[in-house]
């Protein structure tokens, strides 16, 4: 392959009792009108105006406000120092104690272009709104060659074993726990997919910007 997929983990577990989407975990929503707060654990002034400039779109559609304050008792805390980006899942970030990061960009520095540094944020911002990975919405439907995706990740940069690729590639969230759409391949929550890693030529590219199934998505999940 041409270039190197560079993708999102997500740190927290599904839940075992709640309801994804497009895919979302209603048990881990945060309640219409919520104001969310956020503080910066490091990085610099460049880091964080990316940060506050792409995330505060997903807010035009839906009714959350975010407050860049660093308070004390943020709900999402946010790291520039480890490998890879992630974000917790709503308000599981709750659930992480001790001041430790729930969302981490570990390559949003200075040579980051503008339109991946718009879809890396724009992406773990989802996931803090509590959206899975597009490609494991319960609808599925994608035709896998799992031999090529194990072979992909399996090496660098990724080096993922097969336990977990099954779990952040193939592992779909079962319906029972999960507000779902049909499965939306312009979502912002949905990984590049190259011909090579399906058996019907399905490809997904590169997506940097919400989808018109996100924005209207996120406004049924938190109306105003």
């Amino acid at each position: 392959m041409s270039e190197t997929i560079r993708v999102c983990l997500d740190v927290s577990p599904p839940p075992k009792t709640t309801t994804e989407r497009l895919a979302l975990i209603n048990g881990y929503k945060w309640n219409s009108g919520d104001a969310i707060r956020i503080r910066f654990l490091d990085g610099n002034a460049a880091q964080h105006a990316k940060v506050k400039q792409y995330a505060q779109e997903w807010t035009q559609f839906a009714n959350l406000k975010l407050f860049f304050d660093n308070s004390a008792n943020a709900d999402i805390r946010i790291s520039f120092v480890t490998d890879g980006s992630w974000s917790t899942i709503g308000t599981d970030c709750r659930s992480v104690t001790g001041g430790r990061a729930t969302m981490n960009y570990g390559w949003l520095d200075a040579d980051v272009t503008d339109d991946e540094a718009r879809r890396v944020v724009l992406h773990e911002f989802g996931h803090a709104l509590g959206f899975i990975h597009e490609h494991q919405n319960p609808t599925g439907g994608i035709q896998w060659n799992k031999p090529a995706v194990y072979a992909y990740y399996g090496g660098p940069p990724n080096n993922w074993s097969t336990e977990k690729v099954d779990h952040n590639i193939f592992k779909a969230y079962e319906a029972s726990l999960t507000s779902y759409s049909a499965t939306d391949r312009e979502s912002i929550m949905m990984y590049p997919i190259p011909k090579a890693f399906t058996t019907n030529n399905y490809e997904v590219g590169l997506n940097t910007a919400l989808s018109a199934m996100d924005k209207e998505f996120v406004g049924k999940m938190y109306p105003f």
